[in-house]
Formats: C-alpha cells, sequence, structure tokens
C-alpha cells in the first residue's frame, strides 16, 4: 500500500495539481486584496460613502453597533454586504482565470497554423522504392 502510493503521489499530475493549487491560494489572496482594497471603496463610495462589507441588518433585537464585527458579537445578523464582496471575488477570479484559458488556447491555435504541415513523400519515390523492393525480392 505504502508502494502504491509511493506511485501515485510520484505522478507528475498529482505534482502539478498541488502547484496549481498553492499558486491558486497565493493568486486568490492577490484578487481579495484587489476587491477589498481598490474595487468595494470605489463601489461604496458611489453607493455613499459606508464599507460594503458593514451592510447588514440584525436578526436579533440585541442588534445596535453599526460594526459588522461588533454586531456579530451582540447577535445573528444577515451580513449581504459581505457575500456580495464574496461574490464579486468569485466573479473577479472567475472572469481572469477565462482570460488566462482563452490567451492559452489562441496560443495554443496559433503554434498549430505556424506548424509546417508533414508533406507527404512525392509519389514518384514511392514508386521507386516498391520497385527496388520488388527487384531485391527476386535476388
Amino acid at each position: 500500500m505504502l508502494k502504491e502510493f509511493q506511485e501515485f503521489i510520484s505522478k507528475g499530475n498529482v505534482m502539478d495539481l498541488a502547484v496549481g493549487v498553492i499558486i491558486g491560494a497565493a493568486f486568490s489572496k492577490i484578487v481579495d486584496s484587489l476587491v477589498n482594497d481598490i474595487i468595494m471603496p470605489i463601489v461604496g463610495a458611489i453607493f455613499g460613502g459606508l464599507d460594503f462589507n458593514n451592510y447588514f441588518f440584525g436578526l436579533s433585537s440585541n442588534v445596535h453597533s453599526a460594526a459588522l464585527a461588533d454586531a456579530k458579537k451582540e447577535g445573528a445578523v444577515f451580513a449581504y454586504g459581505s457575500f456580495i464582496t464574496v461574490v464579486l471575488n468569485f466573479l473577479i477570479l472567475a472572469f481572469i482565470i477565462f482570460l488566462m484559458v482563452k490567451a492559452v488556447n489562441n496560443l495554443r491555435k496559433r503554434l498549430e497554423r505556424e506548424k509546417p504541415a508533414a508533406a507527404a513523400p512525392p509519389a514518384a519515390d514511392v514508386q521507386l522504392l516498391t520497385e527496388i523492393r520488388d527487384l531485391l525480392a527476386r535476388k
């Protein structure tokens, strides 16, 4: 069982997947920062200057705080601003991945077009080789 596990781990696909997950986690932090530090302040300014993450309403009568972190300590809250931020993170990440896949596909298509087509051997050469083979077979 240990030997099978070692073979599984040493396969190239598993290592590629591991590298992809690590890069994806790091890329996710970049997108989070882009959304939280650049995009959401602009969106917040357009919608009244409030921090979009602090859009919520309390689900209990004990919630009176204006900040989401404090309101969560007071009771249950419906934090729709945080959800909108996460959805925006996802959409931006999905769009960036779409652009990357599109670029790779375009590159592959271009390389396929530029690759010289394998030239078929001329019919005369094939005929000559066939005759030489037949002559050698008779001798």
